[in-house]
């Protein structure tokens, strides 16, 4: 039997090889980066100043891209809202997921042709969502804003969330005004504030509260703001300046300038309380939005934006439906006023994120995005051929259903209501007013057959005829 003089002897010889051994673990495993996303909500590809509008004011952000890259060909994996969502969290073509419009969607109508799909009205949740994957490392993860991906037992806290405030099935805010809430529904986690506090600085100061209580640990923030969707609400007195300003020959609307701006501040602000709290140097964070901006008449003070010169804007596959702004800080990896002309596509953003995070994916997980490491690193380009998209909706906006496919510099669009095909070369004519079909035969079969072969890999869900179909009458 060991003495118990023999047994104090040994404690330190056991106590010194298990320090030394956790000293060591942690010198190879240093803490992981915090993540923070913004995804803003219909804003267009030139509607920042670091993307050359002259009428709206973006300091922070342009700020925020000269200290990081600035992608110039990144596009939303669909022109409408919903379908993006789910490609962030999943990495997956939302035509993979049968999860391709708005939700609930919009509903058929004796005017169309075809009848859309029946699609799943909420991000499934056998689904290994982003917030779910970063958690097996250690994450502490938040949701604030619009989730739009599914209501009761598909809310964020469902997918990987340990915190949601303001996220549930809606697309738009109850309010942009506090109280937030309409018909005495409230949005989750706002049923008290401030009388006249603006939406996004509150959603501002939730996910500034978040990073301070959990400073000390690897946090995941998703901040989805509302803004700057429809209906346009603003704070009056940044409105009233935007009315004192000069228009550019694209951007005039006032109220939809001051809404970017509250985006601006909020954006200001969180890269102030990182700085405060000595986050900065082990903080990526992405800024982007869902899709392009919205450029046609669609409620009080629309359109929003022109995104010229890219053709139409959301609900619609040419350029302006689909491109949208995309800057990434990651210190220590990007380089200060990084350009990257590479198309990259929001299916992208989950592979990228796991590999920073040294997450690996699930067994057996498809993923249709590549990892932007090479980029974001200047060491190398991305292993990926074309980016698709599927959209067999009509759209709220007049985009009519189709499919589109990018490879290199060339774009091919089909519209599924006759199959007609358009093809563009993008670098030459970016405002796709050149359709080159019948002058390259060749390479509109090409990528067409390319499109087709992609849509039966991923097993896209497709139109069928209207019986009811009755041609709207054409205006007087």
């Amino acid at each position: 039997m060991n003495s118990p003089h023999k047994a104090r002897m040994t404690l330190p010889k056991l106590v010194l090889p298990l320090l030394l051994l956790t000293i060591t673990l942690s010198a190879a495993e240093p803490r992981p980066p915090n993540f923070i996303f913004i995804l803003i909500d219909d804003m267009g590809w030139t509607d920042l100043g670091c993307f050359g509008s002259t009428f709206y004011k973006t300091p922070n952000i342009d700020k925020l891209a000269a200290s990081g890259m600035k992608f110039t060909n990144a596009y939303a994996a669909c022109p409408v809202c919903s379908p993006t969502r789910a490609s962030i969290m999943t990495g997956k073509y939302p035509a993979r997921l049968h999860l391709t419009d708005w939700l609930p969607g919009r509903r058929d109508m004796s005017s169309q042709k075809l009848l859309r799909p029946q699609i799943r009205q909420a991000l499934p949740l056998e689904e290994v969502a982003l917030a779910e994957a970063l958690k097996s490392k250690g994450y502490v993860t938040a949701h604030v804003g619009k989730w739009h991906l599914g209501g009761k037992g598909f809310e964020p806290q469902k997918q990987g969330f340990d915190l949601n405030v303001a996220g549930d099935h809606t697309g738009t805010p109850l309010s942009y005004f506090h109280p937030f809430q309409r018909d005495g529904r409230f949005m989750p986690g706002l049923e008290r504030g401030e009388a006249g506090e603006y939406l996004t600085d509150r959603l501002t100061t939730e996910a500034e509260k978040f990073i301070e209580q959990n400073r000390d640990k690897p946090f995941f923030l998703y901040l989805a703001h509302y803004a700057v969707h429809i209906p346009l609400r603003a704070k009056q007195e940044l409105v009233a300046k935007f009315q004192q300003s000069q228009p550019s020959p694209s951007h005039t609307n006032a109220i939809y300038a001051a809404m970017i701006a509250s985006v601006d501040e909020s954006v200001g602000r969180l890269v102030r309380k990182l700085e405060e709290l000595k986050l900065t140097d082990n903080t990526v964070i992405i800024f982007t939005t869902d899709n392009g901006g919205l450029s046609v008449k669609e409620g009080p003070n629309t359109p929003a934006t022109s995104n010229a010169p890219l053709r139409a804007g959301k609900g619609y596959l040419y350029e302006g439906g689909i491109r949208v702004p995309l800057i990434v800080r990651w210190p220590g990896a990007t380089h200060a006023g990084g350009v990257c002309r590479t198309p990259v596509s929001s299916v992208d953003y989950y592979p990228t994120i796991l590999e920073i995070a040294r997450v690996e994916p699930a067994q057996g997980q498809i993923l249709d995005g590549a990892s932007l490491v090479p980029l974001l690193k200047q060491s190398g380009e991305i292993k990926r051929g074309a980016l698709f998209w599927h959209y067999p909706h009509y759209s709220n906006q007049g985009g009519k259903p189709g499919g589109a496919i990018r490879e290199g510099d060339f774009k091919l669009v089909e519209f599924y209501e006759d199959g007609r095909r358009e093809l563009y070369n993008l670098v030459a004519d970016i405002g796709e007013q050149s359709d080159l079909a019948r002058q390259s035969p060749e390479k509109a079969a090409a990528l067409h057959k390319k499109l087709s072969d992609w849509r039966r890999q991923v097993n896209a869900q497709m139109m069928t005829s209207n019986p009811d179909y009755k041609p709207a009458a054409a205006p007087p």
